[in-house]
């Protein structure tokens, strides 16, 4: 009986820092997952290391290669 009771408690420990962690992780990466941009002024193409080719619209190269550039 003891054992069962001990064995309880100790499944629900873990269950619970179990969703404790997963919360944890979920949040952290919530936060730091950023979209890039759908389209980048040639002065961030530059920044970014690439070149802003302004006759086919397009970062080459860099950060943003191949983002739109308006």
């Amino acid at each position: 009986m003891r054992t069962r009771r001990t064995f309880a408690a100790v499944i629900a420990t873990a269950a619970l820092a179990g969703l404790g962690l997963a919360g944890a992780a979920t949040a952290t990466a919530a936060t730091t997952t950023q979209a890039a941009p759908s389209a980048v002024t040639p002065s961030e193409c530059k920044q970014g290391g690439g070149t802003a080719d302004l006759s086919n619209n397009v970062c080459k190269g860099g950060t943003y290669d191949g983002q739109a550039v308006d």
